[in-house]
């Protein structure tokens, strides 16, 4: 059985038609319908099957649930070198913002250092879901304990005008505000970001519940 035949045996019709309003650039006939949960499980038997590479060789796929089992696969491999090199060849197949954010591999809380270079050469990609998920790596693992001001310059060193990029970019800085206020409140002070970047990053912050209230409202004024 093939994984796309594994994928069709629990599709949902309502769930196909959900999904394809959230990707709107993907063609529904590309979208079979499947739930996070069911996509988890079956990327947990892939990686565990001896079919896991002929699978991982497959690119592109041609159903946007396949995409997302290649990246769920992707996040299990425990060997940062195969894993981030893997993650690297597969980007360039990555064509809508789901696919590019839900998978978080486990190998790279623990390799910080050799990640970063990777990180840099993706944000500083012209295909827009990889510099996207290059600026969630860089939230996701550098606004902790190994975080530098420059990570701040870095997030917003892709120009482009994609909204999905740019939205990202929003995400990042409303989650810096959580993390690291004193250090990043400086580039709304200084309206450091596009017009509307800066506003959608605002928002987003006002939204969160890990930003205090003095924060907010001082933010508030800042709009």
């Amino acid at each position: 059985m093939t994984i796309s035949d594994r994928l069709m045996k629990v599709k949902d019709e309502n769930y196909r038609q959900f999904q394809s309003r959230l990707v709107p650039n993907i063609p529904i006939e590309n979208i079979i319908g499947v739930r996070t949960p069911e996509l988890r499980k079956i990327a947990r038997e892939v990686f565990a099957s001896t079919c896991m590479d002929s699978f991982l060789s497959e690119l592109p796929h041609k159903y946007y649930e396949e995409n997302l089992v290649h990246f769920f696969v992707l996040s299990l491999i425990k060997d940062f070198e195969e894993c981030v090199h893997k993650v690297d060849a597969f980007l360039p197949y990555v064509d809508c913002w789901p696919v590019s954010d839900q998978s978080t591999p486990v190998s790279f809380r623990k390799n910080h250092g050799k990640l970063l270079p990777f990180i840099k050469k993706w944000i500083a990609s012209e295909h827009v879901y990889t510099a996207r998920f290059g600026i969630r790596m860089l939230m996701n693992e550098f606004l902790g304990d190994d975080f530098k001001k420059e990570y701040l310059e870095l997030a917003m060193s892709n120009k482009s005008e994609d909204y999905y990029l740019k939205m990202m970019v929003a995400w990042f800085f409303a989650t810096a505000l959580a993390k690291r206020y004193d250090e990043s409140i400086v580039f709304f002070e200084e309206h450091r970001l596009d017009d509307w970047t800066h506003k959608k990053a605002i928002q987003k912050a006002l939204e969160s519940f890990r930003v205090s209230e003095a924060h907010k409202q001082y933010l508030m004024s800042l709009r």
